[in-house]
């Protein structure tokens, strides 16, 4: 019975990841389009050689119908038909009705492609064509959670890369016992230094790699001076982090709106968008970016001097001074770190979309913050995990994209994260009186 209640305690939230996963599968099952192989498939069925039967495709000029009915010009080649081209039917409504037409008193069997299942022409066809035998074959495809498509799936992960990135370094500043409010700007203000120096200084369009790198390198670094900047408030003037950090995200954000007058700023070479857009293995390099920091964030608070201290000062500051850790350097050195991959978040959505904008990672620090807590990270500091910090910022990318694929609106959205956010805190709380 320990056990099993330390275990539930350990990995409950992956329990209810795995839950909301199940939750939203059952509420998005849905007829699925099949692919043109299994179309093909689905039709034969191993039943029929192609030429057997005097069947034909009809499908409209839409990309997806084209591919549709090349998979089934190709079968009928390479099964030997004398005449494949002329069992493909592409065009409008008007065409294949002529088409039918001239088909006179012979037998037609009709292959619907995905974009001509739903024409008018194809309803009560019969009374419309008396003359003519004619019967329709409807691809149906299998039934399938949407939420369980494998793209859908990557979206979910992409769609929390920045998130991620951020929360990491907002991990170790919650688990010290402070807050950092800025990081949200600071993404806005490293998208905007990045590419102004490449527009401005490195060539604009035509800049090359090395000066893309530095001009991002520079950018994160500057997020790493506000970080510096914000600790050294924090441990030397004793300021509460709530404030040093929330000056800072207002300083952050003017800089950046006076640095880019306001405007986005596009004038990146093509290859910029390289690190937000492009793909490795069928998995997007900026997820590859968010996978590679958790994993280095769970070693170095797992097997570090470093790791150690932060729980020790989050658990008990004066303990920790008395123990030996130097509280300020490494208090300091965890705002730094949320700076750094501020900034760097801040460049992987520059990359992503293409432009610098001062408008970027507006509410951003809100949905960290929510991702740590939801996490399992104690907002009283020295309780909580990197690993615990993935599962909470999955948990709400999955409830996101769990209530769009139900078409719920913006506005229900906002009230669930909400909820999510004080039932995480609430539970934070009971697990500080047991």
């Amino acid at each position: 019975m320990v056990l099993l209640k330390e275990l539930f305690s350990k990995y409950s939230m992956v329990l209810v990841l795995l839950g909301l996963c199940l939750f939203f599968s059952a509420m998005t099952v849905r007829q699925q389009q099949p692919t043109p192989q299994e179309a093909v498939r689905e039709v034969w069925g191993g039943q029929r050689a192609p030429m057997q039967w005097g069947a034909v495709v009809v499908a409209s000029h839409s990309p997806e119908d084209d591919a549709f009915a090349s998979e089934f010009l190709s079968a009928w080649k390479a099964a030997g038909v004398s005449d494949p081209e002329q069992r493909v039917w592409q065009g409008t409504p008007q065409d294949i009705r002529k088409r039918i037409l001239a088909q006179k008193d012979q037998p037609i069997e009709i292959i619907l492609a995905p974009g001509a299942r739903d024409w008018v022409l194809f309803e009560d066809i019969e009374s419309k064509f008396p003359d003519q035998k004619i019967s329709l074959k409807k691809i149906g495809g299998s039934r399938w959670p949407n939420f369980l498509k494998r793209q859908n799936l990557i979206n979910v992960v992409n769609r929390i890369v920045e998130i991620g990135i951020l929360a990491v370094g907002m991990t170790l500043v919650i688990l010290t016992g402070g807050i950092d409010l800025s990081v949200g700007s600071l993404i806005a203000l490293a998208s905007v230094i990045t590419t102004v120096l490449i527009r401005d200084y490195f060539g604009g369009i035509d800049a090359s790699g090395a000066s893309v790198i530095l001009a991002g390198l520079v950018g994160i670094a500057v997020c790493g001076i506000c970080g510096l900047f914000n600790g050294g408030m924090i441990v030397g003037f004793k300021i509460p982090p709530f404030i040093a950090t929330l000056g800072m995200m207002m300083i952050a954000s003017g800089f950046a709106f006076m640095i880019s007058k306001g405007q986005s700023i596009d004038q990146v070479p093509y290859f910029f968008v390289w690190l937000g857009r492009g793909n490795w293995g069928g998995i997007p390099i900026a997820v590859w970016l968010m996978l590679l920091i958790f994993a280095l964030a769970h070693c170095v608070m797992s097997l570090t001097t470093f790791g150690r201290s932060i729980y020790a000062i989050g658990g008990n500051e004066v303990a920790a001074r008395l123990c030996g850790v130097r509280v300020d350097w490494i208090t300091a050195g965890a705002y730094v770190i949320s700076g750094l991959l501020a900034g760097l978040g801040g460049l992987v959505m520059a990359s992503r979309l293409g432009t610098g904008d001062a408008k970027y990672g507006l509410m951003y620090e809100l949905y960290v913050i929510a991702a740590v807590v939801v996490g399992g990270t104690s907002l009283r500091g020295g309780y909580g995990s990197i690993f615990g910090t993935l599962i909470g910022a999955l948990i709400i990318a999955v409830i996101e994209n769990g209530m769009n694929l139900m078409q719920i609106d913006s506005y229900a959205q906002k009230v669930v994260f909400g909820s999510i956010i004080l039932l995480a805190v609430l539970i934070d709380r009971f697990r500080q009186k047991t």
